[in-house]
Protein backbone atom coordinates (compact mmCIF):
# COMPACT_ATOMS: atom_id res chain seq x y z
CA UNK A 1 0.00 0.00 0.00
CA UNK A 2 2.84 2.42 0.82
CA UNK A 3 4.39 1.72 -2.60
CA UNK A 4 1.10 2.64 -4.32
CA UNK A 5 0.76 5.82 -2.24
CA UNK A 6 4.33 6.81 -3.06
CA UNK A 7 3.75 6.18 -6.76
CA UNK A 8 0.57 8.27 -6.62
CA UNK A 9 2.39 11.17 -4.91
CA UNK A 10 5.18 10.98 -7.48
CA UNK A 11 2.71 11.16 -10.35
CA UNK A 12 0.89 14.12 -8.75
CA UNK A 13 4.17 16.03 -8.30
CA UNK A 14 5.21 15.30 -11.86
CA UNK A 15 1.82 16.44 -13.17
CA UNK A 16 2.11 19.65 -11.14
CA UNK A 17 5.56 20.37 -12.59
CA UNK A 18 4.30 19.70 -16.13
CA UNK A 19 1.38 22.09 -15.58
CA UNK A 20 3.72 24.77 -14.23
CA UNK A 21 6.10 24.38 -17.17
CA UNK A 22 3.13 24.50 -19.56
CA UNK A 23 1.95 27.74 -17.97
CA UNK A 24 5.39 29.31 -18.21
CA UNK A 25 6.06 28.07 -21.73
CA UNK A 26 6.51 30.85 -24.26
CA UNK A 27 5.87 33.44 -21.52
CA UNK A 28 8.28 36.40 -21.74
CA UNK A 29 7.84 38.86 -18.88
CA UNK A 30 10.95 40.97 -19.46
CA UNK A 31 10.28 44.72 -19.37
CA UNK A 32 11.48 46.97 -22.16
CA UNK A 33 14.57 49.05 -21.43
CA UNK A 34 15.46 52.59 -22.43
CA UNK A 35 18.27 51.23 -24.61
CA UNK A 36 16.99 50.64 -28.13
CA UNK A 37 19.91 48.33 -28.93
CA UNK A 38 19.06 46.05 -26.00
CA UNK A 39 15.44 45.87 -27.07
CA UNK A 40 16.51 45.11 -30.64
CA UNK A 41 18.75 42.33 -29.36
CA UNK A 42 15.81 40.74 -27.51
CA UNK A 43 13.60 40.98 -30.59
CA UNK A 44 16.28 39.54 -32.88
CA UNK A 45 16.82 36.56 -30.57
CA UNK A 46 13.12 35.80 -30.23
CA UNK A 47 12.43 36.02 -33.96
CA UNK A 48 15.59 34.30 -35.09
CA UNK A 49 15.09 32.33 -38.35
CA UNK A 50 11.71 34.04 -38.84
CA UNK A 51 12.30 35.44 -42.30
CA UNK A 52 8.74 36.70 -42.63
CA UNK A 53 9.32 39.22 -39.82
CA UNK A 54 10.31 42.62 -41.21
CA UNK A 55 12.61 44.69 -38.95
CA UNK A 56 14.06 48.10 -39.70
CA UNK A 57 16.04 50.65 -37.70
CA UNK A 58 15.89 54.23 -39.00
CA UNK A 59 16.72 57.77 -37.81
CA UNK A 60 14.13 60.42 -36.91
CA UNK A 61 15.21 63.78 -38.29
CA UNK A 62 18.19 64.83 -40.38
CA UNK A 63 20.81 64.96 -37.61
CA UNK A 64 20.14 61.35 -36.56
CA UNK A 65 19.85 62.22 -32.86
CA UNK A 66 16.90 59.90 -32.37
CA UNK A 67 16.62 56.38 -33.68
CA UNK A 68 13.53 54.27 -34.07
CA UNK A 69 12.90 50.58 -34.74
CA UNK A 70 9.86 49.15 -36.51
CA UNK A 71 8.80 45.48 -36.52
CA UNK A 72 5.93 43.68 -38.27
CA UNK A 73 5.15 40.41 -40.04
CA UNK A 74 4.98 40.55 -43.80
CA UNK A 75 1.54 39.90 -45.39
CA UNK A 76 -0.18 40.19 -42.00
CA UNK A 77 -0.23 43.99 -42.18
CA UNK A 78 -1.48 46.68 -44.51
CA UNK A 79 1.81 47.97 -45.98
CA UNK A 80 0.14 51.09 -47.35
CA UNK A 81 -0.76 52.15 -43.82
CA UNK A 82 2.81 51.53 -42.65
CA UNK A 83 4.37 53.53 -45.46
CA UNK A 84 1.95 56.47 -45.53
CA UNK A 85 0.89 56.76 -41.89
CA UNK A 86 4.07 55.72 -40.05
CA UNK A 87 7.28 55.87 -42.07
CA UNK A 88 6.57 59.00 -44.12
CA UNK A 89 5.53 61.18 -41.11
CA UNK A 90 8.47 59.98 -38.99
CA UNK A 91 11.16 60.14 -41.65
CA UNK A 92 10.05 63.27 -43.52
CA UNK A 93 7.37 65.39 -41.88
CA UNK A 94 8.69 65.26 -38.32
CA UNK A 95 11.94 67.01 -39.31
CA UNK A 96 10.28 70.44 -39.28
CA UNK A 97 8.95 70.19 -35.73
CA UNK A 98 11.78 68.20 -34.16
CA UNK A 99 13.80 71.36 -33.13
CA UNK A 100 10.71 72.77 -31.38
CA UNK A 101 10.24 69.51 -29.46
CA UNK A 102 13.87 69.61 -28.31
CA UNK A 103 13.64 73.26 -27.22
CA UNK A 104 10.47 72.56 -25.23
CA UNK A 105 12.02 69.44 -23.67
CA UNK A 106 8.86 67.60 -24.63
CA UNK A 107 8.57 63.83 -24.92
CA UNK A 108 9.18 62.63 -28.46
CA UNK A 109 7.19 59.46 -27.72
CA UNK A 110 4.13 61.42 -26.62
CA UNK A 111 4.40 63.74 -29.61
CA UNK A 112 4.55 60.83 -32.05
CA UNK A 113 1.64 59.11 -30.34
CA UNK A 114 -0.52 62.23 -30.09
CA UNK A 115 0.04 63.71 -33.52
CA UNK A 116 3.12 62.42 -35.22
CA UNK A 117 1.34 59.62 -37.09
CA UNK A 118 -1.86 59.79 -39.10
CA UNK A 119 -3.51 56.73 -37.59
CA UNK A 120 -6.00 56.56 -34.74
CA UNK A 121 -5.59 53.10 -33.17
CA UNK A 122 -2.48 53.41 -30.98
CA UNK A 123 -1.53 52.18 -27.53
CA UNK A 124 1.56 51.82 -25.35
CA UNK A 125 3.17 48.58 -24.21
CA UNK A 126 6.05 48.21 -21.79
CA UNK A 127 6.86 44.48 -21.76
CA UNK A 128 8.51 42.21 -24.27
CA UNK A 129 5.62 39.81 -23.97
CA UNK A 130 3.22 42.55 -25.05
CA UNK A 131 5.48 43.44 -27.97
CA UNK A 132 5.63 39.83 -29.21
CA UNK A 133 1.89 39.34 -28.80
CA UNK A 134 1.16 42.49 -30.83
CA UNK A 135 3.56 41.50 -33.62
CA UNK A 136 2.10 37.98 -33.87
CA UNK A 137 -1.42 39.44 -33.95
CA UNK A 138 -0.68 41.47 -37.08
CA UNK A 139 0.07 44.83 -35.48
CA UNK A 140 3.18 46.97 -35.98
CA UNK A 141 5.58 47.82 -33.16
CA UNK A 142 7.48 51.12 -33.03
CA UNK A 143 10.26 51.54 -30.47
CA UNK A 144 12.25 54.76 -29.91
CA UNK A 145 15.66 55.04 -28.32
CA UNK A 146 15.57 56.42 -24.76
CA UNK A 147 12.07 55.22 -23.88
CA UNK A 148 10.98 52.15 -21.94
CA UNK A 149 7.72 51.93 -23.83
CA UNK A 150 6.82 50.89 -27.36
CA UNK A 151 3.87 51.97 -29.50
CA UNK A 152 1.48 49.32 -30.83
CA UNK A 153 -0.04 50.48 -34.13
CA UNK A 154 -3.10 48.64 -35.47
CA UNK A 155 -2.15 47.71 -39.04
CA UNK A 156 -3.84 44.31 -39.43
CA UNK A 157 -4.32 43.47 -43.07
CA UNK A 158 -3.93 39.71 -43.54
CA UNK A 159 -5.56 38.02 -46.54
CA UNK A 160 -9.07 36.63 -46.21
CA UNK A 161 -11.78 35.40 -48.57
CA UNK A 162 -14.20 38.16 -47.60
CA UNK A 163 -17.96 37.84 -47.22
CA UNK A 164 -19.37 34.98 -49.26
CA UNK A 165 -22.62 33.04 -49.35
CA UNK A 166 -22.74 30.33 -46.65
CA UNK A 167 -22.54 26.87 -48.17
CA UNK A 168 -23.77 24.90 -45.13
CA UNK A 169 -27.02 26.82 -44.51
CA UNK A 170 -28.45 27.91 -47.88
CA UNK A 171 -31.86 29.60 -47.90
CA UNK A 172 -34.32 30.56 -50.61
CA UNK A 173 -35.27 33.85 -48.98
CA UNK A 174 -32.98 35.81 -46.71
CA UNK A 175 -29.48 37.23 -46.48
CA UNK A 176 -26.79 35.69 -48.66
CA UNK A 177 -23.95 36.87 -46.41
CA UNK A 178 -21.88 34.37 -44.51
CA UNK A 179 -19.18 34.55 -41.86
CA UNK A 180 -15.54 34.39 -42.91
CA UNK A 181 -12.33 33.41 -41.14
CA UNK A 182 -11.57 37.03 -40.07
CA UNK A 183 -12.78 37.81 -36.55
CA UNK A 184 -13.32 41.53 -37.11
CA UNK A 185 -15.33 40.98 -40.29
CA UNK A 186 -17.62 38.62 -38.37
CA UNK A 187 -18.22 41.10 -35.55
CA UNK A 188 -19.01 43.82 -38.09
CA UNK A 189 -21.57 41.60 -39.85
CA UNK A 190 -23.43 41.26 -36.55
CA UNK A 191 -23.13 44.95 -35.65
CA UNK A 192 -24.70 45.87 -38.99
CA UNK A 193 -27.81 44.03 -37.84
CA UNK A 194 -27.89 45.15 -34.19
CA UNK A 195 -27.11 48.87 -33.94
CA UNK A 196 -27.35 49.12 -30.19
CA UNK A 197 -24.78 50.35 -27.66
CA UNK A 198 -25.88 47.50 -25.38
CA UNK A 199 -24.31 45.03 -27.82
CA UNK A 200 -21.02 44.17 -26.16
CA UNK A 201 -17.96 42.49 -27.66
CA UNK A 202 -15.73 40.91 -25.02
CA UNK A 203 -12.48 39.72 -26.60
CA UNK A 204 -9.98 37.33 -25.01
CA UNK A 205 -7.04 35.20 -26.14
CA UNK A 206 -7.07 31.41 -25.77
CA UNK A 207 -4.22 29.03 -26.50
CA UNK A 208 -0.72 29.12 -25.03
CA UNK A 209 0.91 28.92 -28.46
CA UNK A 210 -1.80 29.99 -30.89
CA UNK A 211 -3.04 33.02 -28.88
CA UNK A 212 -6.34 32.73 -30.75
CA UNK A 213 -8.67 35.71 -30.49
CA UNK A 214 -12.15 34.79 -29.23
CA UNK A 215 -14.99 37.30 -29.03
CA UNK A 216 -18.19 36.93 -27.03
CA UNK A 217 -21.07 39.08 -28.34
CA UNK A 218 -24.22 39.64 -26.28
CA UNK A 219 -26.82 42.22 -25.34
CA UNK A 220 -25.87 43.51 -21.91
CA UNK A 221 -29.41 44.18 -20.72
CA UNK A 222 -30.97 41.01 -22.19
CA UNK A 223 -28.48 38.20 -21.47
CA UNK A 224 -28.86 36.35 -18.19
CA UNK A 225 -25.88 37.15 -15.89
CA UNK A 226 -25.59 33.55 -14.65
CA UNK A 227 -25.27 32.22 -18.21
CA UNK A 228 -22.71 34.89 -19.12
CA UNK A 229 -20.66 34.05 -16.05
CA UNK A 230 -20.88 30.32 -16.80
CA UNK A 231 -19.64 30.81 -20.36
CA UNK A 232 -16.78 32.98 -19.15
CA UNK A 233 -15.75 30.41 -16.51
CA UNK A 234 -15.76 27.52 -18.97
CA UNK A 235 -13.59 29.36 -21.46
CA UNK A 236 -11.05 30.14 -18.71
CA UNK A 237 -11.30 26.67 -17.18
CA UNK A 238 -8.69 25.07 -19.43
CA UNK A 239 -5.27 25.76 -20.90
CA UNK A 240 -4.50 24.38 -24.32
CA UNK A 241 -1.69 24.73 -26.83
CA UNK A 242 -3.90 25.99 -29.65
CA UNK A 243 -7.50 26.59 -30.73
CA UNK A 244 -7.55 26.25 -34.52
CA UNK A 245 -11.33 26.15 -35.05
CA UNK A 246 -14.52 26.80 -33.14
CA UNK A 247 -15.17 23.04 -33.15
CA UNK A 248 -12.30 22.54 -30.68
CA UNK A 249 -13.67 25.21 -28.36
CA UNK A 250 -17.15 23.68 -28.64
CA UNK A 251 -15.89 20.33 -27.36
CA UNK A 252 -14.03 21.96 -24.47
CA UNK A 253 -16.96 23.97 -23.09
CA UNK A 254 -19.95 21.69 -23.78
CA UNK A 255 -21.89 20.17 -20.88
CA UNK A 256 -21.78 16.43 -21.59
CA UNK A 257 -18.90 15.16 -23.74
CA UNK A 258 -20.32 11.62 -23.75
CA UNK A 259 -23.45 12.56 -25.69
CA UNK A 260 -23.44 12.50 -29.51
CA UNK A 261 -26.03 15.27 -29.56
CA UNK A 262 -24.72 18.83 -29.96
CA UNK A 263 -25.28 21.06 -26.94
CA UNK A 264 -23.99 24.18 -28.70
CA UNK A 265 -25.52 25.53 -31.89
CA UNK A 266 -23.22 26.35 -34.80
CA UNK A 267 -24.06 28.77 -37.58
CA UNK A 268 -22.42 30.35 -40.60
CA UNK A 269 -25.13 33.01 -41.02
CA UNK A 270 -24.85 36.51 -39.48
CA UNK A 271 -28.64 36.99 -39.45
CA UNK A 272 -29.06 33.78 -37.43
CA UNK A 273 -26.39 34.87 -34.95
CA UNK A 274 -27.98 38.32 -34.61
CA UNK A 275 -31.39 36.73 -34.00
CA UNK A 276 -29.90 34.52 -31.29
CA UNK A 277 -28.27 37.52 -29.58
CA UNK A 278 -31.60 39.35 -29.61
CA UNK A 279 -33.12 36.35 -27.82
CA UNK A 280 -30.60 36.71 -24.99
CA UNK A 281 -28.07 34.15 -26.18
CA UNK A 282 -24.30 34.59 -26.54
CA UNK A 283 -22.43 34.36 -29.84
CA UNK A 284 -18.85 33.07 -29.51
CA UNK A 285 -16.70 34.01 -32.50
CA UNK A 286 -13.35 32.27 -32.96
CA UNK A 287 -10.71 33.80 -35.17
CA UNK A 288 -9.79 31.69 -38.24
CA UNK A 289 -13.19 29.94 -38.19
CA UNK A 290 -16.29 30.84 -40.24
CA UNK A 291 -18.55 28.96 -37.80
CA UNK A 292 -19.94 30.91 -34.83
CA UNK A 293 -21.08 29.18 -31.63
CA UNK A 294 -24.45 30.11 -30.10
CA UNK A 295 -25.03 29.33 -26.42
CA UNK A 296 -27.16 28.19 -24.73
CA UNK A 297 -29.32 26.12 -27.05
CA UNK A 298 -32.14 23.59 -27.04
CA UNK A 299 -33.16 20.74 -29.33
CA UNK A 300 -35.87 22.96 -30.76
CA UNK A 301 -33.29 25.49 -32.00
CA UNK A 302 -31.70 22.89 -34.27
CA UNK A 303 -34.96 22.44 -36.18
CA UNK A 304 -35.24 26.16 -36.93
CA UNK A 305 -33.89 27.76 -40.09
CA UNK A 306 -33.26 31.44 -40.80
CA UNK A 307 -35.95 31.63 -43.46
CA UNK A 308 -38.57 30.31 -41.00
CA UNK A 309 -39.20 33.91 -40.00
CA UNK A 310 -39.00 35.37 -43.51
CA UNK A 311 -41.85 33.33 -45.03
CA UNK A 312 -45.52 33.08 -44.11
CA UNK A 313 -46.27 31.16 -40.94
CA UNK A 314 -48.52 28.52 -42.55
CA UNK A 315 -45.81 27.40 -44.96
CA UNK A 316 -43.04 27.30 -42.37
CA UNK A 317 -45.21 25.49 -39.80
CA UNK A 318 -45.84 22.76 -42.38
CA UNK A 319 -42.11 22.52 -43.15
CA UNK A 320 -41.25 22.29 -39.45
CA UNK A 321 -43.62 19.34 -39.04
CA UNK A 322 -41.85 17.69 -41.97
CA UNK A 323 -38.48 18.28 -40.28
CA UNK A 324 -39.57 16.65 -37.04
CA UNK A 325 -41.02 13.73 -39.01
CA UNK A 326 -37.75 13.45 -40.94
CA UNK A 327 -35.81 13.29 -37.65
CA UNK A 328 -38.01 10.39 -36.49
CA UNK A 329 -37.55 8.50 -39.75
CA UNK A 330 -33.79 9.15 -39.74
CA UNK A 331 -33.39 7.43 -36.39
CA UNK A 332 -36.24 4.88 -36.37
CA UNK A 333 -37.08 3.65 -39.89
CA UNK A 334 -34.45 0.87 -40.32
CA UNK A 335 -35.01 -0.45 -36.80
CA UNK A 336 -38.78 -0.42 -37.25
CA UNK A 337 -38.46 -2.37 -40.51
CA UNK A 338 -36.24 -5.01 -38.86
CA UNK A 339 -38.56 -5.37 -35.86
CA UNK A 340 -41.70 -5.78 -37.97
CA UNK A 341 -40.36 -8.10 -40.67
CA UNK A 342 -38.31 -10.31 -38.33
CA UNK A 343 -40.40 -10.56 -35.17
CA UNK A 344 -43.89 -9.17 -35.85
CA UNK A 345 -44.90 -9.82 -39.49
CA UNK A 346 -48.53 -10.09 -38.39
CA UNK A 347 -48.55 -6.33 -37.77
CA UNK A 348 -47.90 -5.69 -41.48
CA UNK A 349 -50.87 -5.77 -43.92
CA UNK A 350 -51.03 -9.12 -45.76
CA UNK A 351 -50.54 -7.76 -49.27
CA UNK A 352 -47.56 -5.66 -48.20
CA UNK A 353 -46.02 -8.60 -46.34
CA UNK A 354 -46.39 -10.80 -49.42
CA UNK A 355 -44.65 -8.14 -51.53
CA UNK A 356 -41.79 -7.89 -49.05
CA UNK A 357 -41.45 -11.68 -48.90
CA UNK A 358 -41.38 -11.91 -52.71
CA UNK A 359 -38.77 -9.16 -52.92
CA UNK A 360 -36.56 -10.92 -50.33
CA UNK A 361 -36.78 -14.28 -52.10
CA UNK A 362 -33.27 -15.48 -52.91
CA UNK A 363 -31.53 -13.08 -50.47
CA UNK A 364 -29.27 -15.21 -48.24
CA UNK A 365 -28.87 -12.67 -45.41
CA UNK A 366 -31.24 -11.74 -42.56
CA UNK A 367 -32.82 -8.29 -42.50
CA UNK A 368 -30.27 -6.79 -40.09
CA UNK A 369 -27.34 -7.81 -42.30
CA UNK A 370 -29.07 -6.30 -45.34
CA UNK A 371 -29.69 -3.04 -43.49
CA UNK A 372 -26.12 -2.81 -42.19
CA UNK A 373 -24.64 -3.51 -45.64
CA UNK A 374 -26.64 -0.73 -47.28
CA UNK A 375 -26.31 1.71 -44.38
CA UNK A 376 -22.53 1.37 -44.29
CA UNK A 377 -22.37 1.61 -48.09
CA UNK A 378 -24.32 4.90 -47.97
CA UNK A 379 -22.10 6.20 -45.18
CA UNK A 380 -19.07 5.39 -47.31
CA UNK A 381 -20.56 7.16 -50.33
CA UNK A 382 -21.47 10.19 -48.23
CA UNK A 383 -17.95 10.47 -46.85
CA UNK A 384 -16.41 10.01 -50.29
CA UNK A 385 -18.67 12.73 -51.70
CA UNK A 386 -17.57 15.18 -49.02
CA UNK A 387 -13.85 14.59 -49.59
CA UNK A 388 -13.95 14.88 -53.38
CA UNK A 389 -14.22 18.21 -55.24
CA UNK A 390 -17.77 19.55 -55.55
CA UNK A 391 -18.51 18.59 -59.20
CA UNK A 392 -17.14 15.07 -58.69
CA UNK A 393 -18.53 14.64 -55.17
CA UNK A 394 -22.16 15.24 -56.15
CA UNK A 395 -21.77 12.84 -59.08
CA UNK A 396 -20.27 10.13 -56.88
CA UNK A 397 -23.09 10.48 -54.36
CA UNK A 398 -25.90 10.17 -56.90
CA UNK A 399 -24.46 7.81 -59.51
CA UNK A 400 -22.62 5.68 -56.95
CA UNK A 401 -25.76 5.19 -54.88
CA UNK A 402 -27.82 4.17 -57.90
CA UNK A 403 -25.18 1.82 -59.30
CA UNK A 404 -24.34 0.13 -55.99
CA UNK A 405 -28.00 -0.23 -55.00
CA UNK A 406 -29.01 -1.68 -58.37
CA UNK A 407 -26.02 -4.02 -58.47
CA UNK A 408 -26.69 -5.25 -54.93
CA UNK A 409 -30.33 -5.99 -55.80
CA UNK A 410 -29.44 -7.84 -59.00
CA UNK A 411 -26.82 -9.89 -57.16
CA UNK A 412 -29.44 -10.88 -54.53
CA UNK A 413 -27.29 -9.41 -51.77
CA UNK A 414 -30.11 -7.12 -50.59
CA UNK A 415 -33.78 -6.76 -51.44
CA UNK A 416 -35.27 -3.70 -53.23
CA UNK A 417 -37.26 -2.72 -50.13
CA UNK A 418 -34.00 -2.33 -48.18
CA UNK A 419 -32.69 0.11 -50.77
CA UNK A 420 -35.90 2.13 -50.40
CA UNK A 421 -35.71 2.07 -46.57
CA UNK A 422 -32.06 3.14 -46.46
CA UNK A 423 -32.61 5.84 -49.11
CA UNK A 424 -35.54 7.32 -47.18
CA UNK A 425 -33.44 7.27 -44.00
CA UNK A 426 -30.58 9.12 -45.72
CA UNK A 427 -32.91 11.71 -47.25
CA UNK A 428 -34.57 12.26 -43.87
CA UNK A 429 -31.21 12.93 -42.19
CA UNK A 430 -30.44 15.58 -44.84
CA UNK A 431 -33.78 17.31 -44.18
CA UNK A 432 -32.64 18.30 -40.67
CA UNK A 433 -31.31 21.91 -40.83
CA UNK A 434 -28.43 21.23 -38.43
CA UNK A 435 -25.62 19.01 -39.73
CA UNK A 436 -24.46 18.18 -36.18
CA UNK A 437 -27.93 17.03 -35.13
CA UNK A 438 -28.31 14.97 -38.32
CA UNK A 439 -25.04 13.18 -37.57
CA UNK A 440 -26.21 12.47 -33.99
CA UNK A 441 -29.44 10.92 -35.28
CA UNK A 442 -27.49 8.86 -37.82
CA UNK A 443 -25.33 7.47 -35.02
CA UNK A 444 -28.29 6.80 -32.70
CA UNK A 445 -29.95 4.88 -35.54
CA UNK A 446 -27.51 2.00 -35.06
CA UNK A 447 -28.53 1.58 -31.41
CA UNK A 448 -32.17 1.25 -32.51
CA UNK A 449 -31.16 -1.26 -35.22
CA UNK A 450 -29.24 -3.38 -32.69
CA UNK A 451 -32.02 -3.45 -30.10
CA UNK A 452 -34.70 -4.11 -32.73
CA UNK A 453 -32.76 -7.06 -34.14
CA UNK A 454 -32.55 -8.63 -30.66
CA UNK A 455 -35.92 -7.84 -29.02
CA UNK A 456 -38.18 -6.84 -31.90
CA UNK A 457 -40.73 -4.13 -31.17
CA UNK A 458 -39.84 -4.27 -27.49
CA UNK A 459 -36.25 -3.44 -28.40
CA UNK A 460 -37.42 -0.72 -30.78
CA UNK A 461 -39.54 0.94 -28.09
CA UNK A 462 -36.77 0.46 -25.54
CA UNK A 463 -34.35 2.27 -27.85
CA UNK A 464 -36.76 5.17 -28.46
CA UNK A 465 -37.45 5.53 -24.72
CA UNK A 466 -33.71 5.38 -23.94
CA UNK A 467 -33.08 8.09 -26.51
CA UNK A 468 -35.79 10.32 -25.04
CA UNK A 469 -34.47 9.77 -21.50
CA UNK A 470 -31.00 10.72 -22.66
CA UNK A 471 -32.26 13.88 -24.37
CA UNK A 472 -34.26 14.87 -21.30
CA UNK A 473 -31.16 14.54 -19.11
CA UNK A 474 -29.10 16.95 -21.23
CA UNK A 475 -28.63 20.62 -20.46
CA UNK A 476 -26.96 23.44 -22.30
CA UNK A 477 -25.50 25.94 -19.83
CA UNK A 478 -28.21 25.03 -17.29
CA UNK A 479 -31.04 25.30 -19.86
CA UNK A 480 -33.12 22.09 -20.32
CA UNK A 481 -32.31 20.53 -23.68
CA UNK A 482 -35.93 19.57 -24.43
CA UNK A 483 -37.36 23.00 -23.64
CA UNK A 484 -40.07 24.09 -24.38
CA UNK A 485 -41.49 20.55 -24.58
CA UNK A 486 -40.23 19.44 -21.16
CA UNK A 487 -38.52 20.87 -18.09
CA UNK A 488 -39.87 24.37 -18.67
CA UNK A 489 -41.21 26.82 -16.08
CA UNK A 490 -44.86 27.89 -16.58
CA UNK A 491 -43.56 31.43 -17.06
CA UNK A 492 -42.11 30.34 -20.42
CA UNK A 493 -45.14 28.56 -21.89
CA UNK A 494 -45.13 31.23 -24.58
CA UNK A 495 -42.09 29.46 -26.10
CA UNK A 496 -44.40 26.77 -27.50
CA UNK A 497 -45.58 29.32 -30.08
CA UNK A 498 -42.23 28.90 -31.84
CA UNK A 499 -41.68 25.16 -31.57
CA UNK A 500 -43.39 22.46 -33.62
CA UNK A 501 -45.50 25.20 -35.25
CA UNK A 502 -44.28 28.70 -36.05
CA UNK A 503 -47.16 31.01 -35.24
CA UNK A 504 -47.51 34.49 -36.81
CA UNK A 505 -44.83 37.04 -35.97
CA UNK A 506 -47.17 39.31 -34.00
CA UNK A 507 -47.88 36.43 -31.59
CA UNK A 508 -44.18 35.86 -30.91
CA UNK A 509 -44.10 38.90 -28.66
CA UNK A 510 -41.90 37.41 -25.92
CA UNK A 511 -38.30 36.31 -25.89
CA UNK A 512 -37.62 32.61 -25.11
CA UNK A 513 -36.19 31.15 -21.94
CA UNK A 514 -32.66 32.39 -22.69
CA UNK A 515 -33.45 36.04 -21.84
CA UNK A 516 -33.84 37.75 -18.50
CA UNK A 517 -37.35 37.55 -17.04
CA UNK A 518 -37.64 41.37 -16.99
CA UNK A 519 -36.65 41.56 -20.68
CA UNK A 520 -39.18 39.08 -22.03
CA UNK A 521 -41.20 41.54 -24.11
CA UNK A 522 -39.74 42.10 -27.57
CA UNK A 523 -42.79 43.18 -29.58
CA UNK A 524 -45.64 45.54 -28.75
CA UNK A 525 -48.57 46.63 -30.87
CA UNK A 526 -49.19 50.38 -30.86
CA UNK A 527 -52.66 51.80 -31.23
CA UNK A 528 -52.47 54.72 -33.75
CA UNK A 529 -55.28 56.55 -31.95
CA UNK A 530 -53.46 56.45 -28.61
CA UNK A 531 -50.26 57.54 -30.32
CA UNK A 532 -51.96 60.68 -31.61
Amino acid sequence: MSFIQGLFKYKMKRKKKEDESHDKENKVVLPLTSSLNENISYIENLFEDCHDVVKRKFPIGEEKKFWAYIVYIDSMVDRQVIEQSILQPLMVEVREVLPKIESMHASLLDFIKDGGMTTADLKNVDTLDGVCSAILSGDTILMIDGYEQAIVIATKGWPNRGVQEPDTEPVVRGSKEGFSEALRINTVLIRRRIRDTKLKVKQIKVGVRSQTDIAMMYLEDVVRPDILEEVNQRIHHFKVDAILDSGQLEQLIQDDWRSPFPQIQVTQRPDKAASAILEGRIAIIVDNSPFVLLVPTTLNCFFQSSEDFYERWQIMSFIRIIRYGAAFFAVALPGLYIALTTFHPAMIPTNLMLSIAAARQGVPFPAIVEVLIMELAFELLREAGVRLPDPIGSTIGIVGGIIIGQAAVEANIVSPIIVIIVSLTAISSFAIPSHSLGVAFRLSKYLIILLSSILGMYGFLLGIVTLLIHLSSLKSFNIPYLAPYAGLHPLYNNDLKDSLLRLPIFLLNKRPIFARPDQRIRLKTIDPKKKK
